[in-house]
């Protein structure tokens, strides 16, 4: 079955996300808040809406992903967003990284409306945006889920559908809990080589190859040693992940030590000015911390 597509957010995760969209054949209506960061998919054939409610009146499909949550609250609940123009019978998936609680507040309000609503974060930053290899973890809607698999198929390679509203933001939280305390054994690791007086190329592939390896060794090590600290997921965007996280800590009672303090870490980051750089950029902080920078 052929849909009509909206997408809202195209950012560095978005953009790439909606491009696998348009070039598997789909129609795709388009809109983010800056139009020139979505002149690439105009040019590759997708329509521009002036407003998140004008995407969602012409389409079958919405899928967000856009910043913050205050951000999901006026895409989704403001005078012109997208339940202010959803249709009856629609799918509306945001794949923002956001919080639990909203989500089942957003699925509530569009049940009411006839819509059905996702919450199905991804992971696997821009690497695996561009090369349509992301994770993607789903909430919500069973039927739902299944009906928009075919398109989440054309950007993602690992897909799960996790339970009823909120547990896609749920298992997104577990993701990023474990790449909290990845990222900083990874930076530790890289400083340790440094200090040694080892490769730290060769230190990555080595290690890469065995227990210890993982995305954030093989992937997100080899820009620290270029010293390419742009973003494929940025230090703002974790921060206000891992501060989700804690929050659901702290209504479950629940004591996470590692990850309170590598969101510490990570805040002084931003205290330093590196909020717009990528997570990679940890490393520079440590470093500042050693007299290594």
């Amino acid at each position: 079955m052929e849909y009509k597509i909206g997408w809202i957010g195209t950012g560095v995760m978005g953009k790439q996300m909606c491009l696998h969209v348009l070039t598997a054949g789909n129609t795709v209506t388009v809109y983010n808040r800056t139009r020139e960061k979505a002149g690439e998919l105009i040019a590759a054939g997708a329509i521009w809406a002036e407003s998140p409610k004008e995407v969602a009146a012409v389409s079958d499909i919405v899928f967000t992903i856009v910043g913050f949550p205050d951000d999901v609250k006026q895409v989704f609940l403001g005078t012109e967003g997208v339940l202010a123009g959803a249709k009856s019978g629609s799918i509306l998936v945001d794949m923002t990284t956001s919080i639990p609680d909203l989500a089942k507040t957003i699925a509530a309000k569009a049940k009411s409306q006839g819509v059905v609503v996702l919450d199905a974060p991804v992971s696997g930053g821009d690497v695996g945006a561009r090369d349509g290899r992301l994770a993607i973890m789903a909430g919500g809607d069973k039927e739902a889920f299944k009906a928009v698999l075919p398109v989440f198929e054309t950007f993602g390679e690992h897909i799960a559908y996790m339970g009823p509203a909120g547990t896609g933001q749920h298992t997104k939280m577990c993701n990023q809990i474990l790449i909290a305390a990845n990222m900083a054994g990874v930076v530790e690791s890289l400083l340790y080589a440094q200090k040694a007086g080892l490769s730290q190329d060769e230190v990555i592939a080595i290690v890469g190859k065995g227990a210890a390896g993982s995305f954030s060794i093989n992937k997100v090590a080899p820009r620290i040693v270029k010293n390419d600290f742009d973003p494929g997921f940025y230090i703002k965007h974790f921060v206000k992940d891992m501060g989700i996280a804690l929050s659901e800590c702290r209504r479950m009672n629940l004591s996470l030590p590692c990850l309170a303090l590598v969101y510490q870490f990570y805040i002084a980051a931003i205290a330093i000015g590196f909020e717009n750089l990528g997570v990679q950029a940890l490393y520079r902080v440590c470093a500042r911390m050693n007299g290594m920078e």
